[in-house]
């Protein structure tokens, strides 16, 4: 069976990869690897996996985690970290995938724009690994994932716009001038490190935006629609926003309708593109769509509605930031990148209420 060993690992996007992983048919957890709590079970710091993993957390240095068997090794950590960590791996033969913007984009000058916006160091560690990274969505890239030793995982927002925003400008019924992605996400998107903004009072009844410029995923979302629309230069207007609920984002995105764009042919578009798509559900206006409808599951649900009357396009869509947005993604890439059934592991409903 294909092992993984994952550094990271008590953080929310490790965890979340740690327990599907536990009920993969398919896939073994071999080492788990983090920064704190070195030594101690997963389960000291995580109770409710007592019983079902109990490995100890090892440094992700030491000659237990080197030596644990690892498939493909997972970085489940902040941008950097994965900079220092993929070369090793990739030479002794193995496969990387990393959850930061590491290894999202494949050029270093690309990387250098990516990390001057968000105000990091622009000179990346590793650049000879660029060309080979791939980006790891699948409903977009499943053969390159298919074929690459190293994926860079995208990030939550960006799996929800992109998706939201793809067959329209695929196939020309949006104008690319003008999208605008205004998106609400629940507080477990900033991480289990607590802060004041994420303290329980200041939360709690509490809604606003931050990170109106230099967001982190906004490149992807941008590259992804150029790459669609024939290499286009296309630009949009991003609204993060934190509400008080735990999980999910929902994001909806507008713009001008293209001319002789309807309802009809842009809902026929969506419905076509993501046919085969298991992961990706297409709702038109009529039906009601939440957060609750993807809560725990990898689903991406799109809801179509068109505004002809004043002649907008809008597309609403919904994903669980944890699932689809991360650990959820990242599973659908280890399936691929292992040559397993690409919905192993990760199929089913969500949980509700």
């Amino acid at each position: 069976m294909p092992t993984v060993k994952i550094i990271g690992a008590t953080g929310y996007g490790g965890l979340g990869l740690i327990e599907i992983i536990l009920r993969h048919p398919e896939l073994t957890l071999s080492a788990v690897a983090a920064t704190q709590d070195i030594g101690k079970p997963l389960s000291a710091v995580w109770p409710y996996l007592e019983g079902y993993c109990d490995i100890p957390i090892l440094d992700a240095d030491s000659p237990e985690f080197r030596d644990a068997p690892a498939d493909v090794v997972v970085c489940a950590t902040p941008d950097g970290v994965g900079q220092l960590r993929a070369p090793e791996v990739l030479k002794a033969g193995g496969r990387f995938l990393d959850y930061s913007g590491d290894y999202r984009f494949n050029t270093k000058e690309l990387y250098a724009e990516y990390a001057t916006r968000i105000g990091k160091d622009p000179v990346h560690k590793a650049p000879d690994l660029l060309p080979q990274a791939v980006y790891g969505l699948p409903e977009l890239h499943r053969k390159e994932i298919a074929s690459s030793r190293l994926v860079g995982n995208p990030g939550c927002f960006a799996v929800s716009c992109t998706l939201g925003l793809y067959p329209a400008v695929k196939n020309g019924l949006v104008e690319t001038a003008g999208l605008v992605c205004d998106c609400k996400s629940g507080i477990s998107g900033a991480g289990k490190k607590p802060t004041q903004a994420h303290h329980y009072p200041e939360r709690y009844d509490n809604m606003g935006a931050y990170r109106l410029t230099g967001h982190q995923h906004v490149m992807e979302i941008e590259r992804e629609l150029g790459l669609a629309a024939g290499g286009q230069d296309i630009r949009v207007s991003f609204t993060p926003q934190v509400v008080p609920m735990c999980r999910g984002i929902m994001s909806c995105l507008y713009g001008r309708l293209a001319p002789g764009a309807t309802q009809k042919n842009l809902l026929d578009c969506y419905r076509e593109t993501y046919a085969g798509e298991r992961f990706v559900l297409v709702k038109d206006g009529s039906q009601a769509a939440s957060t609750n409808d993807v809560r725990r599951s990898n689903r991406c649900l799109l809801t179509v509605a068109a505004d002809e009357r004043t002649g907008l396009f809008r597309v609403i869509s919904h994903i669980d930031n944890l699932v689809k947005g991360q650990a959820g993604s990242a599973a659908q890439n280890l399936n691929c990148m292992l040559g397993l059934p690409e919905t192993m592991g990760i199929d089913g409903p969500g949980m509700h209420p």
